[in-house]
């Protein structure tokens, strides 16, 4: 099956469900694989390029199933054919480093995110994380790599010269805060940057941020020539401090106070 791929990373990334958010939290929670390709829809329609998304099982558990993720992107092509469409391996301390690695070559989705810290924990790249970066790379497999501190920098550049895979134009996603609470701060984001810098790269990069501190990290981001992944994954908040009716209308009202065209 031939998917969208873009050549860059794209400006706006809709992550709707991510692993915790549940219909109690806000009922346009998409759950099942329908209810995420109709937000898709509407998340596109709003002006989201890609979506990040996670499937959840029968009890709206995050799961690494490849059978209903494979369901998923084919329904989602279908009917969002020129959306990119980005598959999860968060670990979210159920999963081992070989369970995600196989995920990967199970799905060999059209784009993937990778959480450097938790595919590599011992933070020094084994033969089979540099045999799964070649194997992404030659299939032409769209990689984020989440970094969720700027010391992950450090890791992802070893992992990358290692597989002997060009750093210039990696896309990167930076974690500004978490959901447990701790306070997203856009002064963060030069922190990154600066480690960029360092390991001598040039990444494609977006930031995701939470609760009602989200809008001025996505502001300090655009400002700073990154791009932004938003939705209920992170934050259900609008820049006015309401919540949002659901992730599409999020996605219009952001593209507008930012100003993306």
């Amino acid at each position: 099956m031939q998917f969208y791929q873009p050549k860059e990373l794209p400006k706006i990334m809709v992550a709707p469900n991510g692993v915790r958010p549940m219909k109690k939290d806000h009922p346009k929670v998409p759950i099942t694989i329908d209810e995420i390709v109709n937000t898709a829809k509407l998340s596109y329609e709003a002006g989201a390029e890609a979506i990040h998304f996670h499937i959840r099982d029968k009890n709206s558990q995050h799961i690494l199933d490849a059978n209903d993720c494979s369901e998923a992107l084919i329904k989602l092509n279908k009917i969002v054919p020129n959306m990119h469409l980005q598959v999860t391996t968060e670990a979210v301390g159920r999963y081992s480093p070989g369970e995600m690695r196989k995920y990967a070559y199970d799905v060999k989705p059209p784009g993937i995110s990778i959480a450097i810290r938790e595919l590599i924990p011992s933070r020094n790249p084994t033969d089979e994380d540099i045999k799964l970066y070649k194997y992404l790379f030659d299939e032409k497999i769209n990689v984020q790599h989440i970094c969720h501190e700027p010391e992950d920098i450090d890791l992802l550049s070893n992992v990358l010269n290692k597989s002997e895979i060009e750093k210039d134009n990696t896309w990167c996603l930076f974690v500004i805060g978490h959901y447990t609470g701790k306070i997203s701060d856009p002064n963060k984001i030069p922190l990154y940057l600066e480690k960029l810098e360092k390991n001598k790269f040039k990444a494609d990069w977006a930031i995701c941020a939470f609760e009602k501190e989200e809008f001025i990290c996505l502001k300090e981001a655009i400002k700073l020539g990154g791009k932004i992944r938003i939705g209920f994954e992170n934050s259900l908040y609008l820049p006015s401090g309401e919540i949002a009716q659901d992730n599409e209308t999020k996605i219009k009202i952001i593209k507008e106070e930012l100003n993306l065209n």
